[in-house]
């Protein structure tokens, strides 16, 4: 039997990171078993559905790189199929027409509330009612009274709940939209779906679409439950953790795997191995080895994981991400070194892309002013004279490349009899604007002969006119 499984969110948000890991596991569970991966969105909630978090789901999908063998789906393309469903569950018997009014409902749940009875349905309509003129009737499934229900979680282990603990749930609503549990059960069915993932939260209404897939005489799916994330104090991650739309972590400079590694490490592990590849993510993944408590969200280890990445990555993978963000600051990557040349050159100072965009303008950019510590502390009385030294070396020099650029720096330092850093960090300054930059033979390479000569020139009659 193949494999396949599903991600279904609701479009009534963005992506965030609970969603994402999520859809990571179904997507590694699917792929380690030459499984299908299939989108699915839940977007029967029209008050709250909306295409911008559609696009949005679908825009975070496609940057962390998890491709959707079928899909995406969207349940209200489905309405006739939910109708037709409905309708047969009404003819065999297993749903029913409630015409309790709102008021009714709300009474009874106070008086169970009252009695400190858990607060359900008492099944007033189950046996039959007479229409009500001018009220239009919901439609319950009839949930069996006896027995229990049996969940072999994947995760959580053996869950078993009454059947009396279930009261009969709404499936289709007084104008006919059929409810969440009801379109997620003919969903799974229809799309043959043989292993659900999804959150913990979900756990409750479990039991109850298992009973509407064996009143329908269809398969039962494997399940497994995932733990909760949770934020430093302990609470369930949300907004004021700053748990926010996954594309945020892009436009905050993270790496699409490193969030995935991230976030696979996030209740699940293969020994002590801290960074998986993809494939060895795919490889290692088994849904028994999930820990079956809550994990917490912790900022400071998903920035060392993402320099790692940025690191060991092939440096024209992270060049490209890069880009972006250079793009994001007015800068066009073509006019100017190449971006590979660049993340090898800032990778073990950036923990970040956002960081080492920012800190690699001055190679495409000319800057307006120094910086004004780096100003004050390297530019004085002389150092024109240092600089003009390395102008005119530098200006003689036949080949643009490391080793002659730092000889330069070297023979000047010596011929001035100054220390190496009374040299490079005024050059640095001059040609960067900053006291902080790569190696300065580096630097000077990136920059290449007529940026480097030109920032020399500046810097000097800059110097002139002001010291």
């Amino acid at each position: 039997m193949t494999t396949i499984t599903r991600f279904a969110p609701s479009p009534t948000g963005y992506l965030h990171v609970g969603g994402a890991r999520t859809a990571l596991f179904s997507w590694l569970y699917a792929r380690k078993h030459g499984g299908k991966f299939i989108l699915r969105i839940e977007d029967t909630d029209l008050e709250r559905s909306t295409q911008e978090s559609v696009n949005a789901i679908l825009e975070g999908m496609a940057w962390l790189g998890l491709d959707y063998d079928e899909g995406p789906f969207y349940q209200t393309q489905r309405f006739a199929r939910y109708k037709a469903v409905i309708q047969q569950l009404l003819e065999q018997g297993d749903a029913y027409y409630c015409y309790c009014s709102k008021e009714e409902l709300e009474l009874l749940r106070n008086e169970q509330m009252a009695n400190k009875e858990k607060p359900r349905y008492n099944g007033k309509c189950r046996h039959g009612s007479e229409p009500v003129a001018g009220r239009d009737p919901v439609v319950r499934f009839k949930n069996p009274e006896a027995g229990v229900v049996t969940i072999p979680d994947m995760v959580k282990g053996e869950i078993v709940i009454a059947n009396k603990e279930l009261d009969d749930l709404i499936i289709a609503r007084a104008d006919g939209t059929p409810t969440y549990n009801l379109t997620v059960v003919v969903d799974d069915m229809d799309m043959g779906i043989t292993h659900v993932i999804r959150g913990d939260d979900h756990i409750n209404n479990t039991p109850r679409q298992m009973n509407i897939l064996t009143a329908l005489k269809a398969g039962i799916p494997h399940y497994a439950h995932l733990p909760m994330i949770l934020g430093p104090d302990g609470a369930r991650l949300s907004k004021r953790h700053g748990a926010v739309s996954v594309m945020q972590y892009r436009d905050d400079g993270y790496l699409p795997e490193a969030l995935l590694n991230y976030l696979v490490r996030l209740g699940w592990s293969h020994g002590d191995q801290e960074i998986f590849s993809i494939d060895e993510m795919v490889a290692y993944f088994e849904l028994e080895q999930v820990n079956n408590s809550a994990s917490a969200f912790n900022t400071e280890k998903l920035v060392w994981v993402n320099h790692q990445y940025i690191m060991n990555s092939d440096p024209g993978h992270v060049a490209r991400h890069l880009s972006w963000h250079l793009g994001q600051l007015g800068i066009d990557p073509s006019r100017g070194p190449d971006v590979a040349d660049v993340v090898l050159a800032q990778r073990e100072r950036c923990k970040t892309l956002v960081e080492m965009a920012a800190a690699s303008v001055y190679f495409y950019q000319d800057f307006e002013a120094y910086e004004e510590k780096a100003e004050k502390k390297n530019f004085s009385q002389g150092t024109e004279s240092v600089l003009e030294n390395l102008l005119n070396r530098f200006a003689a020099l036949n080949s643009w490349d490391q080793e002659a650029l730092h000889q330069v720096v070297l023979d000047t330092a010596e011929t001035l009899q100054l220390g190496l850093g009374k040299v490079a960090q005024p050059l640095r300054v001059a040609v960067c604007g900053t006291a902080m930059s790569p190696a300065i033979d580096i630097t000077l390479k990136l920059l290449g002969r007529e940026k480097t000569l030109g920032r020399i020139k500046t810097a000097i009659d800059y110097i002139k006119t002001k010291i």
